[in-house]
């Protein structure tokens, strides 16, 4: 993984055999991100994306292994208790041109992953609701 600052611009290459998820971990926890939003392009060979089931108040895992290019990943990040909290959400697609999605637990690149982190000042907690199941913005 390499990237570079350019004030409150983050620009990312996320590479072969990295994960995605703790690579923007990584680079949040270097640059001090406490706020910010998400979004990437780029392929993966492996990875899990959830649903959120309202009524349970729980998610389903979705395993997706084979070759996929990254149609959007887009999130959020935030805080929960002080600690570094990304929300993302990635569809994918396949070599017949189908596309999988959801919210996204773990990615693992299969070329390369190009990301963009736009920086916001300030920070934003999450504090879980046991009415809806998730944890929500807190202001």
């Amino acid at each position: 993984m390499q990237y570079k600052r350019f004030n409150n611009k983050i620009i990312a290459r996320i590479d072969r055999g990295e994960e995605i998820v703790s690579s923007l971990e990584a680079i949040c926890e270097g640059e001090g991100v406490k706020l910010a939003s998400v979004s990437a392009i780029g392929a993966v060979n492996n990875f899990t994306v959830g649903v959120f089931s309202p009524a349970a108040k729980t998610y389903k895992a979705n395993l997706f292994t084979g070759d996929y290019e990254i149609v959007s990943l887009l999130g959020t990040v935030t805080t929960k208790d002080g600690a570094f909290y990304a929300h993302l959400h990635m569809s994918a697609g396949d070599s017949d041109g189908k596309v999988f999605g959801g919210h996204l637990n773990e990615a693992h690149v299969s070329a390369t992953c190009e990301m963009v982190i736009d920086v916001i000042e300030g920070s934003v907690e999450r504090l879980f609701s046991e009415e809806i199941g998730l944890n929500l913005f807190k202001f």
